[in-house]
């Protein structure tokens, strides 16, 4: 019986041209290389430049998602931008994109699940998709998150850094058998209990401000560990796969102590697992993508490689995507 399958016709990422190093950043909070690089894994991270905008960043990822793909932005029916940090509380993020790349009129709107937010994506356009809605999506994560860090609290600022990246879906009918391409099995969830241990002190309805990134470390740690082996087990049991079938593993790039945890407990090896935390930091939505467009652009994620894409972030959120690329 043949279904209609959310393909992944083209991947793109952009990281804005400001590099901070830890060495850099010790110069500004009390840390170091060496205890950043020891607790995180991360060496440097990107910050937008004054006055360059979350839609900015997600409009350069898109386009060359949109060029890998080879369509044009008038192709695109639906846009989905997964991001905490939108331009503005409204309009949608979404909006600026159509506007500054010429798609549209069409469905377009932000996404808000923090760093859980690309797995949310992804599945909505997956639904939107095979419901017959659009042919066609742009799935962006994207993140300045360096307009909402506390630059006093080490504990926090060296860990995000800002950036996007964007894939192309596209609905096509596939032999509903074992060796379809796309997205194969997506799984959410949220957990309310744990909305203070990671969260932004302000917003529009609390304080009328835009506030700063506050975090529980060990508890957002202990439980990422948990959700995200359990969300990737998760889609493969929902689509007849094992851990033994996998070929990546690309994981939401917050932390590699909590990368290699969740490696382990899927008993993957280290060469399975695509890491770019050490290069960008925790891009929150964006990371994702971005390790995803690494992956390809090296040439590791091949055509027919089953792919697991999984992520946790304030909320507590969770999610993974299983997708055959």
């Amino acid at each position: 019986m043949t279904m209609l399958r959310s393909v992944v016709r083209g991947v793109g990422a952009y990281l804005p041209a400001q590099v901070v190093t830890n060495e850099e950043l010790s110069r500004r909070v009390d840390t170091s290389d060496e205890w950043i690089r020891e607790r995180t894994g991360i060496e440097r991270r990107h910050l937008a430049a004054e006055g360059e905008l979350t839609s900015d960043l997600a409009a350069n990822a898109a386009r060359v998602a949109l060029q890998r793909a080879g369509l044009r932005p008038q192709d695109v029916e639906l846009v989905i931008v997964a991001t905490a940090t939108p331009d503005h509380t409204f309009p949608a993020t979404a909006t600026a994109v159509q506007r500054k790349l010429g798609i549209g009129p069409g469905i377009a709107f932000d996404l808000q699940a923090v760093c859980a937010g690309f797995a949310y994506g992804l599945a909505t356009a997956d639904n939107f998709l095979r419901a017959g809605q659009a042919r066609t999506a742009l799935v962006i994560g994207a993140e300045t998150f360096s307009r909402i860090l506390d630059w006093e609290d080490r504990g926090t600022c060296v860990l995000f850094g800002d950036g996007a990246g964007a894939v192309v879906l596209q609905a096509e009918e596939q032999a509903g058998a074992r060796g379809d391409r796309g997205l194969l099995a997506t799984h959410l969830s949220a957990d309310g209990r744990h909305y203070d241990d990671l969260y932004v002190d302000g917003g529009p309805s609390s304080t009328r401000t835009t506030g700063h990134l506050r975090m529980n470390g060990r508890e957002v740690f202990r439980y990422a560990v948990a959700e995200l082996a359990g969300a990737a087990l998760t889609v493969l049991d929902k689509a007849g796969y094992g851990t033994g079938d996998l070929d990546w593993l690309v994981p939401h790039q917050a932390n590699k102590r909590i990368i290699d945890a969740v490696g382990k407990r899927l008993q993957l090896p280290a060469d399975k697992v695509i890491v770019t935390v050490d290069r960008h930091a925790n891009t929150s939505a964006a990371s994702i993508p971005l390790a995803l467009n690494e992956g390809v652009e090296d040439g590791r994620i091949r055509e027919g490689d089953l792919v697991v894409a999984n992520a946790m972030g304030g909320g507590f959120a969770w999610g993974a995507a299983l997708i055959r690329w």
